[in-house]
């Protein structure tokens, strides 16, 4: 297996913007798109367990657009062979000061193009570096 492909790692950092555009934009229509359309798909979230398709655009649709402005950093794709990627990275938001968000997705292509199966997202403390 074929391992951080540089054209597959481009792909998937082109949808990896696309969906980070659309969620501080709040383009609900675009965030649907880019979860798989199935009951499997699922989402673990900062307050919510959320289990297919339906489940991840309702959230969406229901959610303010208030305060989805965020920085990313550390961001991290690694894909395996041409159809499987896992994109990490961490987010800051100035409504959280002193919380660090972290997510994790995983993608796979599709006939219809990349689109993200399973995803994670978390907000701890900011830890303290050491070296």
């Amino acid at each position: 297996m074929e391992i951080d492909l540089p054209d597959v790692i481009a792909e998937v950092k082109a949808a990896f913007d696309r969906y980070e555009q659309a969620l501080v934009s709040n383009d609900v229509a675009v965030l649907g798109e880019l979860f798989r359309n199935d009951p499997r798909t699922l989402r673990y979230g900062i307050g919510e367990n959320l289990y297919g398709h339906g489940a991840i655009s309702g959230f969406r649709a229901a959610r303010s657009p208030v305060g989805l402005n965020r920085r990313t950093a550390k961001t991290v794709i690694s894909s395996y062979g041409r159809d499987t990627a896992v994109a990490s990275t961490l987010f800051y938001r100035d409504t959280a000061p002193g919380k660090v968000g972290r997510q994790m997705q995983t993608w796979i292509r599709f006939p219809e193009g990349w689109r993200v199966v399973a995803a994670h997202v978390s907000v701890i403390d900011e830890p303290i570096e050491t070296a």
